[in-house]
Parts: structure tokens; sequence; C-alpha cells
């Protein structure tokens, strides 16, 4: 049922697959509240693989709301909403304009005025506590969410999506944990959101798509939204909207309204069937990546379209795939580089994705290509070679292919992994291509290789921890020296102690893992931590390890201490053997320098591109 057409409103999308609103980051610099011709890229490879429904990055409807540097403004989003309806219009898609307030979940920093909100509550991200707003500001805003629904509908959109989920001025009106109002807006938490409904439909007219994006639980019961009272919220606004997109979480839950693959996929599908209203399409979202639960969704009926947004970052062809019996590149539900709400500003992208090569692009003989090394990057640049009919040998010197990424396959919240080496596998079987396992290779003085060796431990007093997850540890207790803090020794150190083992982990900051904030998991990760018994040692190095014990000295007083340990785990990244360059050799991922996942794909995508070339 997943490519199959669905009525919604008086329209008919094509497939029942949303690809939903996100943070881009895809403006020009010269014009950044502005949709460009970046953003018409993205929403148009996802039309064209099927999606039927395509919302837009939420534009705001004031111009005091400016939530991150690159926020759209829907009154400068005309010329750009145009041009993506144009775009996905020869696929059938759907496109709604996602419109929204950031509210005290916004900036100040471009703005330089107070932000606006229902009460004077600090956001808990920033501490900075907003404005109320007052009779006449609250006019501007549902002004503003008309006119910027006619703006879009007169662009060519067919509707619009109403944003009252996370990081929206209409949730925060929803909720008793921002809410603290004694006016008519207090009484009746929800009074402005249908106030904006009923405005935004006058403003569109009935054919054209209103869809509400709407939280139901904040997982905070004791004053926020529950699944109870957004029940009754939803009844009361039903006959003013065609889409509802039920979600959770609040700004004191960032991260679980898209969590990592610690939660598991579909998590609302229980909320969503329970939610369903009548005359209203139900869509499920929340990492919805695996196209099997979606069919199943479908089929019981528990919803009837299915958001599927980083699945469809990770393989923007994933229904058009699906339709034909073919297998989509899995999401592995990491938000490495698709949560990009950020200070950075990073462009959005996937973890395991980037731009194709399209299949036969050259049209003329080509020397083979030896790739040496099976791990990600070597997988990736093999397909990308194959695809485009160049013959290729893969060497692998171990007996499996995946390189770390397959110990890494092993750890909590990273088992999706496993699936991304299954997929590479699968992959170059049906292009012909064989993976030659347990064969070590010199590198040869010439012809076209693409060097995937990875790295090397570094000389180290403990087990480098791609030692510990490929053979193990001794009995006993067990101390991380963790000086990166990118997660993987977070999450080694969940597992031994999942196994029962007696854990510590050493960071040199004030925070375990801070690369988890990238990914929403930060807060979270500390949670699982504390749960599972592991202790955390922060502001500290190790300076010893001998007799069964680990000394540890502050790094801000130099005070020391002993942690007990029959094996120390040195988590610090793997270094590069230096190879000599010549014509024809491209070296890529961890053999150059310690690379991430996304980076390994890349790297061994462009290699091949250069090779192609």
């Amino acid at each position: 049922m997943l490519g199959d057409p669905v009525a919604l409103g008086r329209r008919t999308a094509p497939s029942r697959v949303l690809f939903g609103p996100h943070t881009t980051n895809l403006a020009d610099p010269r014009r950044p509240r502005a949709l460009g011709d970046d953003h018409v890229a993205h929403y148009r490879a996802r039309a064209a693989g099927g999606a039927g429904v395509v919302v837009t990055e939420v534009a705001s409807v004031t111009a005091d709301d400016h939530p991150g540097e690159y926020a759209p403004l829907a009154a400068e989003c005309s010329a750009g909403w145009a041009a993506v309806a144009a775009a996905c219009r020869p696929y059938g898609t759907l496109v709604l304009a996602g419109l929204g307030h950031a509210g005290g979940q916004g900036s100040s920093a471009y703005t330089r005025g107070p932000l606006r909100a229902p009460s004077a509550v600090p956001d808990p991200a920033t501490g900075e506590v907003p404005a109320p707003l007052d009779a006449d500001g609250l006019a501007v805003v549902v002004a503003g969410f008309a006119e910027a629904a006619a703006a879009a509908v007169a662009a060519g959109c067919e509707g619009v999506e109403v944003q009252a989920g996370q990081h929206a001025l209409l949730r925060q009106f929803l909720s008793g944990l921002t809410n603290h109002r004694d006016d008519a807006y207090g009484a009746d938490r929800a009074l402005l959101l249908v106030e904006v409904l009923t405005a935004v439909r006058e403003a569109v007219g009935p054919s054209a798509l209103v869809g509400l994006r709407l939280t139901v639980d904040e997982r905070a019961p004791w004053a926020g939204i529950t699944p109870a009272s957004a029940r009754a919220v939803l009844a009361r606004v039903a006959p003013l909207v065609d889409v509802v997109v039920p979600v959770r979480g609040s700004a004191l839950s960032v991260g679980a309204t898209r969590p990592d693959a610690h939660t598991g996929p579909g998590f609302l599908r229980a909320v969503c069937a329970d939610l369903r209203v009548p005359g209203v399409a139900t869509v499920l979202a929340g990492s919805v990546v695996d196209p099997d639960l979606a069919d199943d969704v479908l089929r019981t009926g528990d919803a009837d379209l299915v958001e599927m947004t980083r699945a469809q970052l990770a393989d923007a062809d994933l229904v058009a795939l699906v339709r034909a019996g073919s297998t989509p590149r899995p999401c592995v539900l990491t938000n490495q580089r698709c949560r990009v709400r950020d200070v950075r500003n990073p462009r959005v992208s996937c973890t395991v994705a980037g731009p194709e090569v399209p299949e036969r692009v050259i049209g003329r003989d080509v020397a083979p290509v030896l790739v040496v090394g099976a791990g990600p990057a070597g997988l990736e640049g093999a397909r990308t070679l194959a695809r485009a009919g160049c013959a290729v040998r893969v060497v692998e010197r171990e007996g499996e292919a995946g390189g770390l990424l397959r110990l890494v396959a092993g750890l909590p919240g990273l088992e999706r992994f496993a699936r991304l080496v299954a997929w590479w596998r699968d992959e170059l079987h049906a292009l012909g291509v064989a993976v030659e396992l347990g064969v070590a290779v010199d590198v040869p003085a010439e012809g076209r290789v693409l060097l995937a060796i990875g790295g090397v431990d570094r000389p180290s007093r403990g087990i480098p921890i791609a030692a510990a997850l490929r053979d193990g540890l001794p009995p006993g207790p067990v101390v991380v020296d963790d000086p990166v803090g990118d997660g993987a020794a977070v999450a080694l150190a969940e597992r031994l102690a999942g196994d029962g083992r007696e854990v510590a982990i050493v960071v040199p900051g004030v925070l375990v893992g801070p690369g988890l904030a990238r990914t929403g998991d930060l807060v979270d990760a500390q949670g699982r931590l504390a749960r599972a018994g592991v202790r955390r040692v922060r502001e500290a190095r190790v300076t010893g390890f001998a007799g069964g014990a680990v000394t540890v000295a502050d790094v801000v007083t130099g005070a020391e201490i002993v942690l007990p340990a029959t094996a120390l785990v040195d988590a610090a990244p793997r270094r590069a053997d230096p190879v000599a360059p010549r014509p024809g050799l491209h070296v890529v991922g961890d053999a150059v320098a310690p690379r991430t996942v996304a980076e390994a794909v890349r790297e061994g995508r462009a290699a091949a591109r250069a090779l192609l070339s």
C-alpha cells in the first residue's frame, strides 16, 4: 500500500508517503530567508522518487520570528514555493508549504529583539526569557498565518501545513508547561490554534489542503500536552483540517521528536491509531524508516499515510524502489547529518548517502579498478564504480565485509549499521561484484586503485577500542578512556554495563559524549549511563594503568584517584599509515585520517567519480 494513491481533501496524492518539514540550511547566503535552487532540487528529488506529499521547510509567518540564520520567512518564499511546486508537479506530488512561528524556542540573535511566547517561561536550552504576546501581537500572528497560507496557495502549492509541534508557538499555547496566562488564551489554551486554523481555512478556501502538525505528547504529564488533551483539541479543529501529523516532544524533550535508534521505529503507532478522527487523514510520524513497517501500518489502518523523511534523505528513490521490488538504502537513525538545527548551520545531508552517480555514465572502455578494503569507503566506491559500468575487483583482508562498521553495529543504538553493510553486500552481488574475503594484497605499483584499508591503532597503555570490539575484554571491572566524545565510547560503556560489568568512563570535559549533542542524544545518554550504573569521571585524564588499577588525575587540580580495572579501553581515534601517492591511486576513509561513516561514504563515492573521469 505504500505506493498506492490516497485521497486527501479534494486532492489525490500518488503515494502514501510524506516527506516532512525539516531544517535544511540550504538557502543561498545572499537570500538567507528565501527558498532557493538547492531547496527546489532537494524536494524535486523526493517527488521524482515517489513521495506523495512534500511539506517544505517551516517558514516563519512574522518577521520578528527568526529562529536560525537560514530559517525561511514566508514573506520571502512565494517565488521559492512556486519553483518547488512546479518542480514536483510532473510527478503528481502534492506540495504543502510549512508555516509556523518558533515562539520562545526561537532566537534573538538576528532580530536583536525579545522572543515572543505565551508567557515569560525561560527556554530550557537557551535560558532566554520571552515577552508574553499581547492582544495586538496575537492578531499579527493570526494574520501572518492567513497571509502566508494565501501566498503559498497562490504560488501553486496544493495547501499548507500549520506547525503546532516541536519549536512551535502554537504548541506552547496548548501546553501548561509554557502557557501560564490568566486571560482567554490561558483559560482556553486551544483558542489561538482555533483562530489560526479558522483564518487559514478562510484564506485558502475549501479546495486547498490544510494540514496540522500537532504535538500529542510532551512527555510531561504533570503540566504538558497528553494524548487525552490532544484528542480533545483534534476533535475541536477537525472540521478545519484535512490532514493531521501527530508528533511528540517539548522544549524539555527536543530529542524525543525525531530520536535516534535508541527509540524503536514507529513509536507513535498506538497513539496515532487511537487519535484517528473521521474525515481527517492521519499520518504516522516518528522514526518510520522501514518499508515493511510502513506497509503494515497502512494495511492495518493505523494511519492513512506515513511520514518517512529520514528514510527519504537516505534514499530519495524510496517509493520508486519499493514499487519495483528493490531495497532502498537503509536509514540508520543516527541523526548525525540530518539533524542540522545547530549553531554551525550545516547543510542537511545523510550519514549513509550522498548524490548518486547515474548508472552507465561512461560510454567507453575503462580500465578495471582494484578496491582494497571493504569498509564503508571501499564498499560505496565499489558500488559507484560498478553502477557506472566499470569492472571492479574488491579484496578484504578480514573474513567479513564492513570494516569497523561491522564491529560498531554490535553497540546499543548503532545496530542498524549492520543493515547498511548487508545492503552494500547485496547491491554488489546484484551488480556482479564479488567481495574476496580473507585476501591481503600489497598496493600495486601501477593501475587504478581505490585504497580503503582503514587506519591502525595508536600506541596505547590500554586496549584500543577497535580491538576491544573485535576480541572482547578480560573479566572484571573496565575503565573506558574517551578523549573524543563522539558516542562510540559511551555506547561501549552502556553495553559493558548491560552485561553486568563494573564500568567507569573517563572524559576530559564537563560532559560525557559531547558529540552526541549534534544527534539529540546527549541528555538521554547521561540518563542511560546513570541508570546502568556507569561511573562518569569528568574533567579527568588517565595517567597510569598497572596492577589492576587505573590512575586518573583531575585536569584542573591534578588530584588523583584510583579506579579498579582489569582492562583499560582506549577510545582515542586510530591513525593512518602514510601511503606514497602515485597517479591512479586514490586513498580514502580512515586510510587518510579518522573519518565518520558519512565522510567515508562521501570520499568513497568522490574517488569513484574521479576514477570514472
